[in-house]
């Protein structure tokens, strides 16, 4: 976190840093979350309210750690998740919401893809 207080308005710069994403990923989900609205000031510079900084907490962790699809993510919000305190660790997304950071690979794809790696660095060290 920045030197700044808890209740000072962020820039986009300040937000990237603390969420951990970058700045066209802010951009793109303030055009997909209709309750995302920073402040715009001149030349359209975006400044994030302390309350804009805990939906894009909220909005990560959806998206990034708990395997939510954006649209999945804009009904659990919408549906109060997340809201008045409630933890953005909520029940599991129903299936049709969920998309895996990762699909489940079997241990001989796992395998043929190791051994990928090692050709591609081989090839890449001669």
């Amino acid at each position: 976190m920045t030197g700044k207080s808890k209740d000072a308005l962020r820039t986009i710069g300040e937000a990237v840093r603390e969420i951990g994403v970058k700045p066209h990923i802010l951009r793109y989900w303030e055009e997909q979350f209709p309750m995302l609205e920073p402040l715009k000031r001149a030349g359209s510079r975006r400044y994030y309210r302390p309350e804009d900084m805990d939906l894009l907490r909220q909005i990560n962790a959806l998206l990034n750690e708990q395997g939510y699809t954006v649209k999945g993510a804009v009904k659990h919000l919408q549906s109060g998740g997340g809201k008045g305190g409630q933890k953005v660790s909520a029940p599991a997304p129903a299936q049709s919401e969920f998309t895996p950071a990762m699909p489940q690979l079997g241990d001989d794809k796992i395998q043929k893809l190791r051994n990928v790696r090692e050709e591609l660095a081989k090839a890449l060290a001669a």
